[in-house]
């Protein structure tokens, strides 16, 4: 598990419209989870984007399972 995620991850109303982005940049944590969702390598989200670091992509997937701990979404019942 991600223990420092919060070390990479802020959030500031002031950029990208307060969502939630890689410290220091314009990247926000849902393009790379999107990324990661769809197949896309973690080296080629790093080429494509040369200011991350795989430990951005790995605070992106701590903060992701922080959410799920916190929040639900309704989802169908499957009998």
């Amino acid at each position: 598990m991600i223990n420092n995620w919060q070390d990479r991850i802020s959030i500031n109303p002031n950029v990208c419209h307060g969502k939630a982005c890689i410290r220091g940049t314009r990247i926000m944590v849902s393009v790379i989870l999107d990324n990661l969702a769809i197949g896309v390598s973690e080296e080629e989200i790093l080429r494509s984007y040369p200011s991350l670091t795989l430990e951005d992509i790995n605070a992106t997937l701590g903060y992701a399972a922080e959410l799920a701990r916190e929040r639900t979404v309704s989802l169908p019942l499957v009998y």
